[in-house]
């Protein structure tokens, strides 16, 4: 079975990614092609980046760095639910990214973003970064404007279309990372 995991990119007090991560869930769940689990980074505290070697090597030191490159390793796709920060994704995000190498390339990625303008400018800056990690990014992107999606800036009420849009991007996530099953299983070269 394919396992998806949903990253919820914040960690701010207040953050906005909880109630949109569970919405994606409760639609996830509803699914039966896919396995989908919610990574919270507020339960991978991670540091500032503070490997010594680059992570395209694969040699961590570090025991959270390992055990956050279990935890990414055990995934086929991921879906990142980013909020936008100064025109960009996350800072804590963005340093969750930069820990592992290999244990991304190959992957499907998918983006729900949220903003006053949907966050679409923070899901242009993952599919850049995606691209550097060898994942795929599907064309679908689900923007939820805090403006038109939330009920006075705060509580999540998505329009009916976001639910349709979400499901579409859930089924690229599952097909593109099925596709790119092969490329994973291709042994490195020794």
């Amino acid at each position: 079975m394919t396992r998806i995991a949903v990253i919820l990119g914040s960690t701010r007090p207040g953050r906005r990614g909880e109630p949109v991560a569970h919405w994606v869930m409760e639609q996830a769940r509803t699914r039966s092609d896919a396995e989908f689990e919610l990574i919270d980074l507020l339960d991978y505290p991670l540091p500032h980046l503070d490997e010594p070697l680059p992570p395209s090597t694969g040699q961590y030191q570090n025991p959270h760095s390992q055990d956050w490159a279990a935890t990414i390793g055990r995934f086929d796709g991921f879906v990142f639910v980013t909020p936008e920060y100064n025109h960009s994704t996350s800072g804590v995000l963005k340093n969750a990214i930069d820990y592992v190498y290999a244990e991304w390339n190959n992957k499907a990625m998918g983006v729900v973003s949220y903003g006053v303008t949907g966050g679409t400018r923070a899901a242009e800056h993952l599919r850049l970064i995606a691209g550097e990690l060898q994942m795929a990014g599907v064309r679908t992107n689900v923007a939820l404007s805090l403006i038109t999606d939330f009920k006075d800036f705060t509580e999540l009420t998505p329009i009916p279309h976001q639910a349709q849009a979400l499901n579409t991007l859930l089924g690229e996530v599952i097909a593109w990372s099925g596709a790119l099953a092969p490329l994973r299983q291709v042994a490195p070269a020794a």
